[in-house]
């Protein structure tokens, strides 16, 4: 603990550099904690979030998760746009094939904040789907972030506001927290060591570029066996996601992933069929079994874990959990 001008300043490590250690190290740092990251990966987002979709979309993810995710990431929307200024706010769509229509209105029971709309205004949201499906659900205040663009926003926030990000850390040198004030672990499954419930929950997704297609916000797809979700991204490269499977199994992507994500692809618009396959991505999920990101704390280092498909959603909200036990050494409320 650092002592000067009668302040008292934290020196905090955390470890791991994917976007809950880094939203965390953020938030810390903005307390005028001196803060650490020590990442044994090559590079930043090494694990799971690299990947993820960067959807920020908490009403739609209520059709599946608790309440209690809605409720914890309704503040992550602004909290993104307060910090990486690619946060697109345009809102989301969620549509389905005319054999799957019915499954709409089962998604408009199990939400809230979103609007039923045609085909003429699907059109006016997206042009290049309005002759493709005749209803939808339109979620106005959603948004999105490319999670690479918003990774690498948070590392130099972190590195200007005095901190540090270390990549290729030894697995030894990272695990070592001697002198520090705080030790934050936010290591996904590399922590089942001290966190035995975590589980992994295998996810693949692909990388697309096609210039014939236009999209403004994340449209998610409802399908009985995968629902899928498509991301724009800049220069007309897409994000396809991505399926959730009870393995842990890192190998690479499987021939049935790789085709029903293709054909949910080639079903949301025809051009599809002509695009560049840029990159095929699969990772593990550290999930516990509510599949609700959690805080623990075990004397002076705090987990922060489970982030499943939540980590963009709520690491603003766990990492403001972090620093309330950090600075005012409160124990209360911990999950």
């Amino acid at each position: 603990m650092h002592r000067g001008s009668g302040m008292t300043t934290q020196d905090i490590v955390v470890r791991g550099a994917g976007v809950a250690g880094l939203v965390t190290a953020t938030i810390l740092a903005q307390t005028g904690a001196r803060v650490t990251v020590l990442e044994t990966g090559p590079a930043i987002g090494s694990g799971a979030s690299w990947k993820a979709g960067g959807m920020l979309a908490p009403w739609c993810e209520a059709e599946s998760a608790p309440a209690e995710v809605t409720q914890d990431a309704l503040a992550s929307l602004d909290w993104w746009a307060s910090h990486v200024a690619s946060v697109q706010r345009n809102g989301s769509l969620v549509v389905a094939p005319p054999r799957d229509v019915a499954d709409i209105a089962r998604f408009a029971r199990r939400t809230t904040m979103h609007e039923q709309i045609n085909q003429g205004a699907i059109a006016a949201l997206e042009p290049d789907l309005g002759d493709r499906f005749s209803r939808a659900l339109f979620f106005a205040r959603e948004g999105h972030v490319d999670p690479r663009e918003a990774l690498r926003a948070l590392a130099a926030r972190i590195v200007a506001l005095g901190g540090a990000v270390c990549t290729n850390v030894p697995h030894a040198e990272a695990s070592t927290a001697e002198g520090r004030d705080w030790t934050i672990d936010c290591t996904g499954l590399d922590a089942r060591g001290s966190l035995s419930d975590l589980r992994g929950v295998r996810g693949e997704m692909l990388l697309l570029r096609c210039p014939d297609v236009a999209l403004h916000r994340p449209v998610r797809m409802l399908h009985p066996r995968i629902p899928i979700y498509i991301v724009p991204r800049a220069d007309h490269v897409f994000m396809i996601g991505a399926t959730m499977i009870e393995s842990e199994d890192r190998g690479g992507m499987t021939l049935r992933s790789m085709t029903e994500l293709l054909n949910a692809a080639y079903v949301l618009h025809p051009a599809f069929a002509d695009a560049e396959i840029l990159e095929m991505g699969v990772g593990l999920r550290p999930s516990f079994a509510d599949n609700v990101p959690r805080v623990r704390r075990d004397g002076r280092t705090i987990h922060v874990n489970g982030m499943y498909r939540h980590g963009f959603l709520l690491s603003p909200a766990r990492g403001q959990e972090v620093a309330r036990i950090v600075t005012e050494g409160r124990a209360n409320g911990l999950r």
